[in-house]
């Protein structure tokens, strides 16, 4: 009896061990070392607010700029929708979130929030009638963002013609629905603290870690969750599933992440969502660049570019090196590739170009592209089903979406024969597996 009571004791002390080290986890600065100071006491320079090019605009001009920055209007619009209205749908294992409509309508979005309310919503995720936020809405993030930041935004946010449009009801499972448990979610995961300088760092690495972690929530596609869905900075920009999407590693490792990307090649990249021999931008990452990033001063894209160097390295296994040479002219077609070879034959390669480098637009290479090197081909499968929209400086380009024309059986031999000629590793990805990451799409 007492050795049976001993190893019960062992055991709840293990997994309370277990418990703390999954809840008691790093911040998302920590890996920075060195001792952080409040913004007022930092004398190199303030690191957030807007560029010096508009530091002297007006409080909308701010807002603006400072809402490009922190992404608002790719999830608070739906797919085809009025911007900031609402109704993106997020498709979560256990069930369906609908981002709400943030446009100054009174009675259907925030027309009627106080500063404080709005201030309250964005660094603790709670509501003004109470309600706790999930954190689809990044307020783990956010609540690093300054008052004065935060209201410039809301100033910003108010300034648009107010559209009536009721949120549509979430569809969450038991207990994902009980709203009452993000209260103890937030005790646990949102510091609800400003952002504090690091001294020890340059005035750009400080803008950078601002702009990236209070403001554009890189961390929320790029780092991996914890059984708690909160944010595993252990693994902090080492690449997860967002959206359906694979959000890849952005850690300096060079085979699996941007470790072998020039800093000019990595600012192109932000600022484009191209770069000529690492590929194209596209699902949420496509629209991070087109609605935010693509809109950001030089200076704050190579300070993203330096905070970026300075995370640790974290190797991917999942990920080889990428093919950097393009596809031999001439296909050399197996039995098992030929449905694919069919497929990209009729549709891909007078766009796409039997090399991978295309005879049409640089943006349709796909040779050194990250998603043909990825052996899951979950990207390459979700640009088929859904297509590629993008805004560049010269105009709109566009891949069209197959998923209703390909099943998804088509789909699996088309990514399949893709990755197979273009890529590191051939990918095996199943009708099985189409089927299921199509659900997981935002929409």
């Amino acid at each position: 009896m007492k050795r049976l009571l001993l190893i019960l004791i062992v055991l709840v002390v293990v997994a309370a061990a277990a418990a703390a080290w999954i809840v008691m986890g790093p911040g998302p600065l920590a890996f920075a070392g060195g001792n952080s100071v409040v913004l007022a006491e930092y004398k190199a320079g303030d690191p957030s607010g807007v560029p010096a090019g508009l530091k002297d605009a007006s409080l909308i001009v701010r807002g603006e700029y400072l809402a490009r920055a922190a992404d608002c209007e790719a999830c608070h619009t739906a797919k085809g929708g009025t911007p900031f209205a609402g109704g993106l749908a997020f498709n979560l294992p256990f069930g369906t979130l609908y981002s709400p409509n943030i446009t100054p309508d009174k009675e259907t979005g925030i027309g009627s929030w106080s500063n404080a309310d709005f201030l309250q919503a964005v660094h603790k995720g709670i509501a003004p009638d109470g309600m706790r936020l999930y954190p689809a809405f990044p307020y783990p993030a956010y609540t690093l963002m300054t008052d004065t930041d935060a209201l410039a935004i809301k100033a910003y946010l108010f300034s648009l013609a107010p559209v009536h449009a009721p949120p549509q009801p979430n569809t969450l499972k038991f207990p994902y629905n009980q709203r009452s448990l993000m209260g103890l979610w937030s005790v646990l995961f949102n510091s609800d603290a400003r952002f504090a300088p690091n001294p020890e760092k340059s005035p750009e690495w400080n803008r950078g870690a601002y702009l990236a972690e209070a403001l554009a929530h890189c961390g929320d596609c790029h780092t991996p969750r914890n059984p708690m869905q909160a944010l595993d900075h252990r693994r902090k920009f080492s690449g997860a599933v967002a959206a359906g999407w694979k959000a890849y590693n952005i850690t300096p490792d060079k085979d699996s992440g941007i470790g072998g990307w020039s800093d000019e090649t990595l600012a192109r990249f932000l600022s484009l969502g191209h770069a000529e021999g690492y590929g194209t931008a596209a699902g949420p990452m496509g629209e991070a660049v087109d609605k935010s990033l693509a809109h950001l001063a030089p200076e704050d894209i190579k300070a993203l570019v330096t905070y970026l160097r300075s995370v640790p390295a974290i190797s991917d296994p999942d990920l080889p090196a990428p093919k950097l040479a393009p596809a031999p002219i001439a296909p050399m077609v197996s039995a098992a590739d030929a449905h694919g070879a069919a497929l990209f034959s009729g549709v891909c390669a007078g766009c796409h170009g039997w090399t991978g480098t295309s005879p049409v637009l640089p943006y349709a290479s796909l040779t050194g592209a990250r998603s043909v090197n990825d052996p899951s081909a979950r990207n390459v499968a979700q640009a088929i089903v859904w297509g590629v929209s993008r805004q560049t400086p010269t105009g709109p380009v566009n891949m069209p979406a197959f998923g209703n024309t390909y099943s998804n059986t088509e789909v699996a031999a088309l990514a399949n024969y893709v990755t197979a000629r273009f890529g590191a590793a051939s990918s095996r990805i199943a009708a099985a597996d189409v089927a299921r990451i199509r659900q997981e799409a935002s929409q």
